[in-house]
């Protein structure tokens, strides 16, 4: 085993590159043998585990900080908190997804997973009610872009939030700094300032620093479960998936509620490509920015008030 041996050498931490057929092989052994001296020697299949990280944001303590009092206040005041985030994109197909079922007889899918195969993508982008532990989730046909983001916030206000935070006068976003719903997306601050037009809302924005994702509610609380709910059940068609959302409960225990959302959401390059140029100065915002690391707080003002 020496020489297919790979570790840490200043550490016990070591693996084999060699099967337990392999080893079998050269010991002259069967295979189980192999396994039983495999593992009296304290080697056992391992995952991969992500623990690592890169450089931490110099800002990442004081973010947290900021975020749990931000949580706290608004619970203390009754006001709505929600946890955002999309999904990796998903083909829509006969194709293999990730995990098992309880099955008489495996399910046969198709051995390639290409793009041109596929019915379709989709894009679950999730809102997860903080207050209430409810998950509400939009499921796009064509873009993660902000004004996407921007637009499942909404519909998740006008189809649930709206009925169960009838008082609210202020709604609390936790996000990523990046991707869709990042704090440098111009896009993203226009959607939330439409809504907050609409609604008469006042949105405050926290976004978790960079490479801090995993400690946002939603991707535990809401797309784990998920997850789990459609493992090994290959996504055919945008029922499938909607059916299988539906179906799922959150970490509170509550149901999911999902809708289908069937526009195109153009990307910078298409809109670059007809011609189409930002009409920042067209729609400005109405911003305030907080004194505490104003590049990742930040709340929205609504400029009508009247509410939907």
């Amino acid at each position: 085993m020496e020489g297919a041996t790979a570790g840490d050498p200043t550490s016990s931490v070591k693996w084999t590159r060699k099967s337990t057929r392999l080893v079998a092989r050269v010991l002259r052994i069967s295979h189980t043998k192999a396994w039983r001296l495999l593992r009296a020697h304290k080697y056992h299949l391992r995952y991969n585990r992500k623990r690592l990280t890169r450089t931490a944001s110099k800002d990442r303590e004081r973010q947290f900080q900021r975020i749990n009092r931000l949580k706290k206040s608004f619970a203390r005041l009754g006001q709505p908190v929600i946890s955002v985030d999309a999904k990796k994109r998903e083909l829509v197909g006969l194709f293999k997804n990730q995990g098992r079922a309880w099955r008489r007889t495996p399910m046969d899918v198709d051995m390639y997973d290409f793009r041109s195969d596929a019915k379709g993508v989709a894009i679950p982008y999730g809102v997860y009610d903080v207050t209430r532990g409810d998950g509400f989730v939009v499921v796009g046909m064509s873009h993660n872009t902000p004004a996407f983001a921007a637009h499942s916030i909404s519909e998740w206000w006008r189809r649930a939030g709206r009925a169960r935070h009838s008082g609210a006068r202020d709604l609390l976003i936790l996000a990523d700094s990046g991707s869709s719903n990042g704090a440098r997306a111009h896009a993203w601050k226009r959607g939330l300032q439409r809504m907050a037009n609409a609604t008469g809302l006042r949105i405050t924005v926290a976004h978790y620093p960079t490479g801090a994702s995993k400690w946002n509610p939603v991707e535990h609380r809401l797309f784990g479960p998920i997850s789990i709910n459609w493992a090994g059940q290959p996504l055919v068609n945008y029922e499938t998936i909607c059916h299988l959302i539906r179906h799922t409960r959150t970490k509170s225990g509550a149901r999911c509620r999902v809708c289908l959302d069937r526009r195109h959401w153009p990307t910078q390059k298409d809109r670059e490509a007809a011609g189409n140029e930002p009409n920042h100065a067209l729609e400005p915002l109405s911003i305030r920015r907080s004194k505490v690391l104003p590049h990742l707080n930040y709340t929205i003002l609504p400029r009508a008030s009247r509410r939907e």
